[in-house]
């Protein structure tokens, strides 16, 4: 049996505050754009910087620690998996895209007490998620 690998790890900084809405069954999705940029120098020592975008989108209890910790121009790392959706508007046209839905998430810099805060938020919840079977 052969396995398949999906996984991809960024660092960059969002380019605008995170969106959350809710699904018609009531959980919660959150997307944002992150920028990554890398740097290199060419033959001739000239300098060159090339931003990728990346569109990520967040479930559940994920969502909600995004758009509650996360701001546009802030540092972080994503890990998750790529996914491409394809819809067609309500004029036909056909879209692609991809995303990537992300299963972790570190904010970076100086906001070592928020991950912290997030961490025991988590723990927290664990903990009372056992006591309630449901």
């Amino acid at each position: 049996m052969s396995r398949g690998l999906n996984k991809v790890m960024i660092i960059g900084h969002l380019g605008r505050d995170p969106e959350m809405r809710y699904t018609p069954s009531g959980k919660p999705v959150t997307t944002f754009p992150v920028a990554t940029s890398r740097t290199w120098n060419s033959v001739d020592g000239e300098r060159h910087t090339e931003t990728e975008w990346f569109n990520v989108v967040a479930w559940g209890q994920l969502a909600e620690i995004c758009k509650q910790y996360l701001a546009k121009g802030q540092q972080v790392y994503v890990e998750g998996r790529l996914q491409t959706r394809r819809w067609e508007d309500s004029e036909g046209v056909k879209h692609v895209t991809v995303e990537i839905v992300a299963s972790e998430m570190m904010m970076l810099g100086d906001r070592r007490d928020v991950n912290q805060a997030v961490e025991t938020a988590l723990s927290e919840e664990e903990e009372t998620d056992e006591e309630y079977p449901f």
